[in-house]
């Protein structure tokens, strides 16, 4: 038993949770919050499925004192004043859907966020969603395509931590929601509010996170599900074949990534002439240091230079009431058979009494 487990009391209060995760972001956009924080995330072997002893080497020899410096300054260009865009508005989700299940659902589940990497840690959450007495507890990592570097990741952390529990929760999973109406419609209609007000495009770019290229032929469905996502995205904003491009961006080290790359799109796009286009980030349910450096900044800057005329980012989902009311859904369908099973404080008290009269210790 770990020492912040609770000792086993008959006729204790249980209840239901749901556990949010999100990959994760430093404390502050300096180079001595980077660098702990990109150690623990590059030392994951889900995330560099490389010999452990060579990247080591490459790690702490060359990237840990490098990387983190130029991280720290493009942290710095998006940095809110509460903090990292990535915890500000998974935070904000997080009580978002915790105040619409409290009017949807009697009791409510518990709702709470945690982080793969950095803080608040999956082990702190978990273990105070222990205390308070959550017997059943959904994970729902928010990555709407699973990969094993970013779903797999957060589930290997959950059950890392229960190996450590004497008396584990009751656990479920949710793998994925690439193709859940909700989320598309939600996508869809995000995209459609920013045409109204904008205007529409010569082409839509849908940038996704990129992952390896042998990840693929490992059999990781990621990209299959980052192209069924764009191809319902598509249908649902009635664009043809010539009016949209899925790529992926984020490539690091040498290997081959999942094409085509996102930068080269936009340098080809800018090479054409293209009059103007906006880019979409479907794989990201919360603007983040990806989105909005990566994508909003150095994206544009690629297509400008090349020769493109206009460039348009278009927001993450973040906190837009369609986006909670499917996440809602997609949880309250995961808790199918649990909800409902937590007992009036009167029935759980009468049972503890029963308990102890017929000789239980406590």
């Amino acid at each position: 038993m770990t020492s912040s487990e609770l000792a086993y009391q008959h006729g204790t209060p249980t209840q239901t949770g749901i556990l949010l995760v999100n990959l994760g972001t430093p404390d502050a956009p300096t180079a001595q919050a980077l660098r702990p924080y990109l150690k623990q995330f590059l030392s994951n072997p889900r995330v560099v499925e490389i010999p452990q002893w060579a990247w080591w080497l490459i790690l702490n020899g060359f990237i840990l004192n490098t990387r983190p410096k130029k991280s720290a300054e493009k942290y710095a260009l998006i940095w809110m004043p509460e903090g990292s865009p990535l915890k500000v508005h998974t935070v904000r989700q997080t009580r978002l859907l915790r105040d619409l299940l409290e009017e949807r659902t009697k009791p409510a589940p518990m709702v709470e966020y945690a982080m793969s990497i950095g803080n608040p840690s999956i082990a702190d959450v978990l273990g105070q969603m222990r205390q308070h007495g959550c017997e059943r507890i959904l994970l729902l990592p928010l990555y709407p395509q699973y990969a094993a570097s970013s779903t797999a990741s957060a589930f290997d952390e959950v059950f890392a931590q229960l190996k450590k529990m004497r008396n584990t929760p009751a656990i479920r999973t949710v793998k994925h929601y690439h193709d859940h109406p909700g989320y598309i419609a939600a996508l869809a209609q995000n995209v459609r509010d920013y045409w109204m007000r904008n205007g529409k495009p010569d082409k839509l770019v849908m940038s996704f996170h990129g992952v390896p290229r042998f990840t693929l032929e490992k059999g990781d469905p990621y990209h299959c599900e980052c192209q069924k996502t764009g191809r319902l995205l598509a249908e649902m904003l009635e664009l043809h074949d010539g009016e949209y491009q899925i790529c992926f961006q984020s490539r690091f080290g040498r290997a081959e990534w999942l094409t085509p790359y996102t930068s080269v799109t936009l340098e080809e796009l800018g090479k054409q002439n293209t009059r103007r286009i906006d880019v979409v980030c479907p794989g990201f349910v919360s603007d983040c240091l990806e989105t909005l450096e990566e994508i909003a900044m150095e994206g544009k800057a690629i297509f400008i230079q090349a020769g493109g005329h206009e460039f348009h980012y278009i927001p993450c989902l973040n906190e837009r009431d369609d986006w909670i009311k499917a996440l809602a859904d997609i949880a309250l369908t995961n808790l199918q058979g649990w909800l409902g099973l937590e007992q009036p404080e009167e029935l759980t008290a009468q049972s503890r009494r029963r308990a102890l009269q017929m000789g239980a210790v406590k």
